[in-house]
C-alpha cells in the first residue's frame, strides 16, 4: 500500500464522510483532517480522522493524497497556497462541485507537471444539511463520482489509480468526462435543482410568511422540491460564480417552458408539456466508465 496517510482539508459533510468511509472500507493508514479547532475536535470525535490541523501545510505534511473539501472558492486559494509547497510525491485532489475554474487554477500553478500532481474529481453525494455531524460512511454508496482528467493525464497509474481504487470501495460510480462537460451537466443535474428549491422555498415564505405550516399540508411532492432549499449559501455561492454561464442558460430555458405553461393553462399546450416530461427516462442514463 502506497497511501499511507490521506489529508483531508474541510472536514464537513464530505470531508467527515470521507473519513468514515475509507475506514469502513478497510483503509489502515492514517486519516489527518485540517479545519478550524472546534471541526476538528468534532470530527476526531465521530472517528472521521485520527488527527487535526488548523493550518493546511501542518496537516498536508507525510501524506500521499491531499483531498480539498472545502468550497469551490477555497479549493482554488488552497491549490495556489499548497501547489508550491507540497512535495511532487504528494497527489492533490479535490471534490469541488465545478471543475473548469478548479482545472485552471491546478494548470497555472503546475504548470507542465500539472496532469502529475493534481486530479479534479466530483462526487454527487450530499445532503441539505452541513457538518460533520451529519456525515456517513455510507455517503457514497452508489453515487456517481466524476473524475476530469487534465490533457495527458495518466488516470490509472501511481497514485491516481489507487486513489480512484478506494472510491470504488466506498461505493461511488467512476465516471469520466472534461471539465467543460462537467459543468454543462452539473447545471443541470444538481445547480439547477438547488435553484429551482431555494426560488421556491423563498416564494412560499414571502407569500405565506415563515411560520406557515406548507409542509405538512403540502405532503411529499412539497417536502421533496424544498428539502435541498436548506443547503447552505457558502457552499452555493462558490458553485454560482465558477459555472455562472451554465446555470443561467438552464435556468433560461426552464423559464421559457414555465413561461409556455403559465400562458397555456387551458389549451391543449399544457398536456404536450405533460407528454414531453414523461418522456424522462427514470433510470440513470448511460456513463462514460472508467476503463481499467
Amino acid at each position: 500500500m502506497s497511501i499511507r496517510q490521506i489529508t483531508i482539508i474541510g472536514t464537513g459533510l464530505i470531508g467527515g464522510s470521507l473519513g468514515l468511509a475509507f475506514k469502513k472500507f478497510g483503509f489502515t493508514g492514517r486519516i489527518v483532517g485540517c479545519d478550524r479547532a472546534a471541526v476538528i475536535e468534532r470530527a476526531v470525535q465521530k472517528g472521521a480522522i485520527d488527527e487535526g490541523f488548523t493550518t493546511p501545510l501542518d496537516g498536508a505534511r507525510g501524506s500521499q493524497i491531499v483531498i480539498l473539501a472545502t468550497p469551490v472558492g477555497a479549493i482554488i486559494d488552497l491549490i495556489r497556497e499548497l501547489g508550491t509547497i507540497l512535495p511532487a510525491s504528494t497527489l492533490l485532489t479535490d471534490v469541488g462541485s465545478t471543475k473548469a475554474e478548479v482545472i485552471a487554477a491546478a494548470q497555472t500553478v503546475f504548470g507542465n507537471h500539472a496532469s502529475h500532481r493534481f486530479l479534479a474529481g466530483h462526487p454527487m453525494a450530499g445532503k441539505e444539511s452541513a457538518g460533520v455531524e451529519s456525515a456517513n460512511a455510507d455517503l457514497f454508496a452508489g453515487a456517481a463520482w466524476f473524475v476530469t482528467p487534465l490533457p495527458g493525464e495518466e488516470i490509472h497509474q501511481g497514485l491516481s489509480a489507487e486513489y480512484l481504487s478506494w472510491i470504488e470501495k466506498i461505493g461511488a460510480r467512476l465516471a469520466v468526462l472534461s471539465a467543460i462537460e462537467h459543468d454543462q451537466l452539473c447545471a443541470w443535474i444538481s445547480h439547477l435543482p438547488q435553484m429551482i428549491s431555494s426560488a421556491l422555498a423563498a416564494t412560499l415564505v414571502e407569500e405565506f410568511g415563515e411560520d406557515a405550516p406548507l409542509l405538512d399540508a403540502g405532503g411529499r411532492a412539497l417536502r421533496e422540491m424544498t428539502r435541498i432549499a436548506a443547503s447552505p449559501y457558502s457552499m452555493w455561492r462558490d458553485i454560482a460564480i465558477t459555472n455562472k454561464k451554465n446555470i443561467r442558460d438552464a435556468m433560461l430555458k426552464l423559464e421559457q417552458h414555465l413561461a409556455h405553461i403559465r400562458e397555456n393553462l387551458d389549451t391543449r399546450e399544457l398536456e404536450r408539456e405533460f407528454e414531453e416530461a414523461h418522456r424522462l427516462r427514470k433510470a440513470p442514463p448511460p456513463r462514460k466508465q472508467l476503463k481499467k
